[in-house]
C-alpha cells in the first residue's frame, strides 16, 4: 500500500503524486515564470479527447501583467480575496462542436466538457509535480470571460484557475485557514460498482 501524504492513506497503490495534489487557497504572490506555464501547458496538451478533438482553450494571465486585472476581475468577490496571491491565472474554455473523421463539417460534441476536464486534470498533476499548485474554481462570471475576452461563438467558459507557489495558511482571511488542508476521498467502493449501479 502507498504510504500516507499530507494526511491521506490510498486504499490501493497509486503514484504519491496523485496524493501531493490538492487546491490551496494561500499563495505567496511568487510570480509564475512564463517557461513554468509553457510545461504546465504542455501536460493539458497531452490529455485524451473524443476523435482527438482537443476542444480545450487557455486564456492566461501572469502575475504583474497588463492582462492579469482583467482576468483578476472576472473571479468572484470571495475568489479574488486570495487569488490575488498566484502567480497566474487563467479561464479555461471548451469547443462545443468538432468535426468527426471523414466529415466536413462541425458537428455538436457531446463530451467536450469531459475531454476539456482531463486537460484540467493534466495540467493539475503537472503543477504539482513542479512544485507549484493548481486550484480550480466556478466562481466567476462566465458571461463576461466570454466577453472580455474576445471568445467566438461556439465556446463554452469552464473554469476558472489560480497558479501559484503554496504559502502558509496564515496568510488567508481567517474564515479560510480553517478549510487550508488536502481534503479526503470517498472509497472507491462509493463510486465503483461491480455489474450494476448502487445508490
Amino acid at each position: 500500500m502507498s504510504s500516507t501524504i499530507n494526511g491521506r492513506t490510498p486504499e490501493h497503490s497509486v503514484a504519491p503524486l496523485f496524493l501531493e495534489r490538492w487546491s490551496p487557497r494561500a499563495f505567496t504572490g511568487e510570480a509564475l515564470p512564463e517557461a513554468e506555464l509553457m510545461k504546465i501547458l504542455e501536460a493539458a496538451r497531452w490529455a485524451p479527447s473524443a476523435y482527438n478533438a482537443q476542444p480545450w482553450r487557455f486564456v492566461y494571465a501572469l502575475r504583474d501583467t497588463p492582462a492579469w486585472p482583467r482576468l483578476l476581475s472576472l473571479l468572484n468577490q470571495h475568489n479574488q480575496s486570495w487569488a490575488k496571491e498566484a502567480g497566474a491565472l487563467l479561464i479555461l474554455f471548451s469547443k462545443t462542436t468538432l468535426v468527426p473523421p471523414g466529415a466536413d463539417r462541425a458537428v455538436p460534441s457531446a463530451c467536450h466538457s469531459f475531454d476539456t476536464g482531463a486537460a484540467w486534470g493534466y495540467l493539475a498533476l503537472e503543477a504539482t509535480r513542479l512544485g507549484w499548485h493548481a486550484h480550480a474554481m466556478a466562481g466567476f462570471d462566465k458571461a463576461r470571460a466570454i466577453e472580455d475576452l474576445a471568445v467566438p461563438e461556439g465556446y463554452m467558459a469552464e473554469a476558472a484557475i489560480a497558479l501559484g507557489r503554496q504559502a502558509d495558511k496564515s496568510v488567508l482571511p481567517e474564515a479560510l485557514q480553517t478549510r487550508e488542508v488536502p481534503s479526503g476521498r470517498t472509497p472507491v467502493s462509493g463510486f465503483a460498482f461491480a455489474g450494476k449501479f448502487k445508490d
